[in-house]
């Protein structure tokens, strides 16, 4: 057992004095609000006029005129907003371009119309060909390239190209409700049976 000692705490000695309170805070520099004073009297400045300076129009000539202000409106008018001739193809559009009958008419076509190159069929070569093309505004198909052709086949490549190339006019793809160029992805496979 440990012993505890439970006498009385210290006595408190009064006669400490408390601390001194903190100093004060630094006073901020400011200026007293005033009022503003209502009177009725009005005060009305005439601005000052118009100086008008008689600048000479530029010319290619010098002519001394009439004296009269003359406007000369010219006889040509604008061609209001014109369209680019030339438009990057969009890759996303709110309405995609869609070959005539749907995506089942497009492979069905691809199918009846691709013939397997020879040297890739002795080969036995086969791989997917994926071909990028731009369907322009009046669906016409343009710009066919190949993106990645079936490895050691170059003949698939160049029979997915050939196809692409022979696909009738699609509908042209919309953005805005106007008809827009898009750039078109497909794959072809290459499959021997």
């Amino acid at each position: 057992n440990t012993p505890v000692d439970l006498s009385a705490p210290p006595p408190i000695d009064e006669t400490e004095p408390p601390p001194p309170p903190p100093p004060p805070p630094p006073v901020m520099e400011t200026v007293k609000f005033t009022p503003p004073v209502v009177t009725d009297d009005e005060v009305v400045e005439d601005p000052p006029p118009v100086q008008t300076e008689e600048t000479p129009q530029i010319s290619t000539e010098t002519n001394e005129g009439t004296g009269d202000d003359v406007i000369i409106i010219p006889d040509e008018t604008g061609k209001g907003v014109v369209e680019a001739t030339i438009e990057a193809p969009l890759t996303i559009v709110e309405q995609m371009p869609t070959f005539p009958g749907g995506e089942a008419a497009m492979m069905k076509y691809i199918q009846q119309n691709v013939s397997y190159p020879q040297m890739e069929k002795e080969g036995q070569i086969q791989g997917t060909c994926y071909v990028t093309f731009v369907v322009e505004k009046d669906g016409s198909i343009t710009d066919v390239k190949v993106l990645r052709g079936v490895s050691g086949g170059p003949g698939c490549d160049k029979e997915a190209m050939r196809v692409v190339k022979s696909m009738p006019a699609w509908k042209a793809g919309k953005q805005n409700g106007r008809e827009v160029r898009v750039q078109f992805n497909l794959p072809i496979k290459f499959t021997l049976r």
